[in-house]
C-alpha cells in the first residue's frame, strides 16, 4: 500500500470557487491549474513559491501543454483553445466548439492520452441534464465525441499499458472503465467499474501512478482514494481538511509528490469557517511515483 511521508499541506491558499485541472510541467517544473468558475488559469512553480495567473474568457477547466510547440491546449466553456501564456497578446485561440454540445452544457475535466490525443469531457451546468459526453481532439484537430449521457463528467485516466480508459459518472457516484486502442484512441466495451459508498463523496478528478494504481478524488468526501487498476480494491487513502476535493496529479523533480486541488462551492457559511482552507491547492510526499503527464501532440 502506498503510504506518505507527511501530512498534507496547503501550498496555495487560493480559496478557489472550484480548484480544478492540475497539470505538472517538467519543462518549467511549475504546476498548472485552474479556477473554473474563476475564470482563471493559475500556475504555481514550488521551488520559489512564485504564483502566476491568467484572466480567461469564459471557464477555464483543463490544461495540457503542447508537445511541439510553445504553450498549452486548455478547455474553455464551449470548447478546445490553443494558449500561449508568453505571447505578447496571450489569448486563447479557439481550435474547436462541438456543435453537436447542449446549450447549458460546459467543459469540464480532460487529459492526453499517451500519443496525445486531448480527452475533454463536458456536463450540464447545473449538474442535472444527462448530457455530459466526451471529445478526443486529434492532433489535426479534428474532433470526434464518446456519447455518454452523464450529467457531470470526470477524468479520464488510463491502465498503464494504455489498454484500459477510466471515465466517471460523478452524479451517480460511478466509476466506468473501458476497453480502449491506443493506437485509434477508440473506447468500447464500457463497464462499471467502482461505486463509491453512499457517504464517501462523489468521484471527481483522478490520475495514475506508475505501478499502475488509480488515484481518485472524492468530491464531497475530503479525501483521495488508491485503487488496484483490475480489481478497483481500495489500497489507501489521504484524508484532507476540505470536503469538496476535485482532482489530484503527481509532479515535483521526481513525480513523488501527489498535488490535489479543492473547491469552496456549495459550502455554507458554517462549512466555510470550519474548512478555511476549502479551495486551496495541497501537496503531500508519497513513497508511490506518478507518471509525466503526456503533451499535447497538436
Amino acid at each position: 500500500m502506498p503510504t506518505s511521508r507527511q501530512a498534507p499541506r496547503c501550498v496555495v491558499d487560493a480559496g478557489a470557487t472550484l480548484g480544478e485541472g492540475l497539470c505538472w510541467s517538467p519543462r518549467n517544473q511549475a504546476l498548472w491549474w485552474v479556477d473554473i468558475l474563476g475564470r482563471r488559469l493559475h500556475r504555481y512553480r514550488p521551488a520559489d513559491g512564485q504564483r502566476t495567473h491568467w484572466d480567461m474568457p469564459s471557464e477555464v477547466s483543463a490544461v495540457a501543454e503542447r508537445r511541439n510547440a510553445p504553450g498549452l491546449v486548455v478547455t474553455l466553456r464551449n470548447g478546445f483553445a490553443l494558449f500561449d501564456p508568453e505571447a505578447t497578446d496571450a489569448s486563447p485561440r479557439l481550435l474547436h466548439s462541438p456543435a453537436s454540445e447542449a446549450p447549458g452544457n460546459r467543459f469540464n475535466d480532460g487529459q492526453c492520452d499517451a500519443a496525445g490525443r486531448f480527452w475533454g469531457g463536458t456536463m450540464d451546468f447545473e449538474c442535472e441534464a444527462p448530457t455530459g459526453h466526451f471529445h478526443r481532439l486529434d492532433a489535426d484537430g479534428q474532433c470526434q465525441r464518446l456519447d455518454l449521457g452523464f450529467a457531470v463528467t470526470n477524468g479520464p485516466t488510463w491502465s498503464l499499458d494504455g489498454r484500459t480508459m477510466f471515465i466517471n459518472d460523478t452524479v451517480n457516484g460511478c466509476v466506468h472503465a473501458f476497453d480502449y486502442d491506443p493506437a485509434t484512441g477508440t473506447p468500447s466495451r464500457q463497464r462499471l467499474w467502482l461505486r463509491l459508498a453512499p457517504g464517501d463523496g462523489l468521484p471527481d478528478g483522478m490520475t495514475t501512478d506508475a505501478a499502475g494504481r488509480v488515484w481518485l478524488a472524492h468530491w464531497g468526501g475530503a479525501c483521495v482514494s488508491c485503487h488496484d487498476p483490475l480489481s478497483a480494491a481500495e489500497l489507501g487513502r489521504i484524508a484532507l481538511p476540505a470536503a469538496h476535493i476535485t482532482n489530484c496529479a503527481f509532479g515535483g523533480p521526481d513525480l513523488r509528490t501527489l498535488y490535489i486541488t479543492s473547491a469552496r462551492f456549495g459550502l455554507s457559511a458554517e462549512q466555510l469557517a470550519a474548512q478555511p482552507q476549502a479551495g486551496g491547492v495541497f501537496a503531500v510526499e508519497l513513497d508511490a511515483a506518478g507518471l509525466a503527464a503526456p503533451l499535447f501532440a497538436g
